[in-house]
């Protein structure tokens, strides 16, 4: 078996292709909106969802899109990671999906990057996920929150919690696609079938228009056998779903979330700042 071959920017060689696929860089837009939908999802943890939400982010809006992060993740990782002090907030998510149910404009976050906002979360959102059960449209009520917002913003990205309940099921009815980050290594690859098996679910029973925008390889390491395999075993199993751009391990991750600051504004020429604004404009142009 050939091994596949990550350059420094993230990009790789498909199989069937003699070159890396050249993403251009998307032209600026004359007006915004309406989004684009995309929850960022996998039940296990640990393997970049929140990362990526981040970066993607950021990099869409350093192309001039203008992007809202929504934190669907009661741990609220995505909210510290922007820097954001959530336990000061008075108002979170949470108070938007439940209880007092104010419209979700009053709970958005400016970041300290330029086009990009969010609606913060903390672990008040746990608790939500137990009150909408007895809602009515339990399985709608975030796409309603986010409905008045939808023809602001170019892109609204949901980072999911690492779980298959009724939180995810809500960002997934919202969504018209997903973005599925999957660490390379091998037991992350075992659950992607369980994960498939749940799309095609709320595909078929709630959601008609859902549909996987693609695969992200994510922790990436080129110098194991082994990360090099299960990639290869990834590219196999899945074909043309799985992004062309591999997101490799860094430690400047770590650094980025102690700063609350994406990396493609932390460190804006590392080979992982490249490799997110390459993810931006891969995506960019499958959803255009």
């Amino acid at each position: 078996m050939a091994s596949t071959s990550v350059k420094d920017d993230g990009s790789r060689i498909p199989k069937g292709q003699k070159v890396a696929t050249d993403f251009d860089i998307p032209k600026p837009l004359i007006k915004h909106g309406p989004a684009r939908i995309i929850s960022m999802v996998n039940q296990k943890g640990g393997v970049g969802k929140t990362t990526s939400t981040i970066n993607l982010g950021s990099a869409l809006a350093g192309y001039g899109r203008k992007v809202l992060l929504v934190d669907f993740d009661p741990q609220g990782a995505l909210s510290v990671g922007l820097g954001i002090p959530v336990y000061q907030l008075e108002k979170t998510l949470r108070h938007v999906l439940v209880g007092e149910q104010i419209p979700a404009r009053d709970v958005l976050v400016k970041t300290q990057v330029t086009n990009l906002d969010l609606l913060p979360s903390n672990i008040e959102l746990s608790a939500a996920e137990l009150e909408l059960v007895s809602e009515v449209g339990r399985e709608h009520v975030l796409k309603s929150a986010l409905r008045p917002l939808v023809d602001e913003y170019d892109y609204i990205i949901i980072d999911c919690q690492p779980s298959l309940g009724l939180l995810t099921v809500n960002a997934l009815a919202a969504s018209e696609g997903c973005v599925v980050p999957l660490e390379t290594e091998y037991f992350a690859l075992r659950g992607l079938a369980l994960l498939t098996q749940t799309i095609e679910k709320i595909k078929g029973r709630i959601n008609p228009d859902l549909k996987i925008i693609g695969i992200l390889p994510t922790m990436y390491d080129p110098r194991t056998v082994h990360g090099r395999e299960v990639l290869e075993r990834v590219e196999e199993a899945f074909g043309d779903k799985v992004f062309e751009t591999v997101i490799a391990r860094t430690v400047k991750f770590p650094e980025t979330t102690a700063a609350g600051s994406p990396i493609t504004e932390y460190a804006p020429n590392s080979s992982a700042s490249k490799a997110y604004k390459r993810l931006a404009r891969e995506v960019i142009a499958k959803l255009s």
